[in-house]
This record gives structure tokens, sequence and C-alpha cells, in this order.
């Protein structure tokens, strides 16, 4: 455990003495709040807002919204299809312009262990439908994603990930990769609910960026709900 702490910290300070632009040198914030209900055995519906900034809690950069359908394979295997909604401000310490975008995804997700370590891959195709100021832009992209989480203890956790994404080129779009490293430490509040305080860092287009991260997740079986209202 003390080599999976000590992987912790590191992560949480990657990178962060190479920083160059005046972007990069901004140490930014990330909010989160995600639900998953489950409506039935194999069905369940999600939600998720998330809030970036380019400095902690100030100078707004994306809002993200979006609702998910997911079907349960099986304990180890999910799928989903996703709708969501994006307010992207192109402005760096002042108001710019704005692009929203609406958003479609696939996925599909497997869980499995290795020796006793959680492991967690996540592959997501995206179509993106951005409206620009100046003209309409649509483009696709691909995202891979290989986590873990490991408890501490009955109230602890830790979180780890990494994900590629890349843009599909196109007439009129650039084809470009991104790459976002995460490392967080969980606290169970509830059963069913977690708090996550973590460090996100960002490489794209050339940047090297700095987010924290604070989110809260919870689950809801509704499937409960409903065996109690008929008693």
């Amino acid at each position: 455990m003390k080599n999976y702490i000590a992987l912790f910290l590191l992560l949480f300070n990657l990178n962060s003495a190479f920083a160059q632009s005046p972007l990069e040198e901004q140490l930014g914030s990330w909010f989160t709040c995600v639900g998953n209900y489950r409506i039935a055995d194999n069905i369940s519906i999600s939600n998720s807002v998330q809030s970036w900034h380019y400095e902690i809690a100030d100078n707004f950069s994306f809002l993200f919204t979006n609702i998910s359908v997911n079907y349960h394979i099986s304990p180890k295997v999910t799928t989903a299809f996703s709708y969501g909604f994006m307010d992207i401000d192109s402005g760096f310490e002042r108001s710019g312009t704005h692009t929203y975008e609406n958003r479609l995804f696939e996925q599909i997700g497997y869980k499995h262990n290795l020796a006793k370590l959680p492991i967690d891959h996540r592959f997501r195709i995206e179509q993106r439908f951005l409206n620009k100021t100046t003209d309409n832009v649509f483009n696709n992209r691909i995202r891979y994603r290989l986590g873990t989480k490991f408890k501490i203890n009955k109230s602890l956790f830790i979180c780890l990930n990494d994900e590629f994404i890349a843009t599909i080129q196109t007439k009129t779009s650039d084809g470009f990769t991104e790459n976002r490293l995460y490392s967080a430490l969980g606290i169970n509040v509830f059963k069913s609910a977690n708090i996550q305080v973590g460090y996100l860092n960002r490489n794209i287009k050339g940047l090297n960026l700095h987010r924290l991260q604070l989110g809260f997740f919870y689950k809801t079986d509704l499937r409960k709900n409903k065996l109690k209202d008929k008693n």
C-alpha cells in the first residue's frame, strides 16, 4: 500500500516543473458531479455535469453536461449510448468566443482483476457537432482509458487512470491527439456516494495543463424503491 500512495503522490506532482506558456503556468480547476440510477437489472441511466476553469474556481473554460443509457451485459461488461451539450470558452484571462457543441458517443467498458488489482478499460467513439461563430464543424474522436481503483481502508480509496484521445482529421478539422493522466483520493461519505479530490495532467496541442479536481459521485438503485412502494 505504501507503494500505491507513493505512486499517487508522484502522479500528483508529475510535470509540474515544465510549464512554459501563461496558460500552462496557471493551476486550473475541474468540478464534477456524476449520478447513476439503476432502473432494471440490466439497465441504468447516468448523468454528469462538469465545469472546467483556467484558474482555481475562476476564468471559465468549459461546461459539459450529458445523459447516458447504459446496458449491463454482465458484471464485467457495460455498454452505453450518450448525448451531451457543451459550452466552450476559447478566451484565457477574458471572455472569448464561445463554441457550442452537441455530442453523441457510444462506449463499452470492461472490468477485470490483474492479480488482486482491479483494472478498468473504457473504449469510446464520439460524434461532435461544433457550432462556431464562423461555421459549423463535425468531427469524430476515439478514446481509450485504462484505470484502476483500490481501497486504502473502508473510507478511503485511490483512483488512477490514463486516457488517450484522438481526433480524426477531416477537411474542416485538424487531426490531433490528447492525453489525460488522472489521480485522485476518494472518500466514501455514504454507502453509495463518494467525494474525490484529484489532479489531472492534460497534454493537448503542445500544451501541458494542470487541473485540480473536486468531484461528487453517487448511485441510486430505483429497483429497491419500486419494491418498497409495492409493500
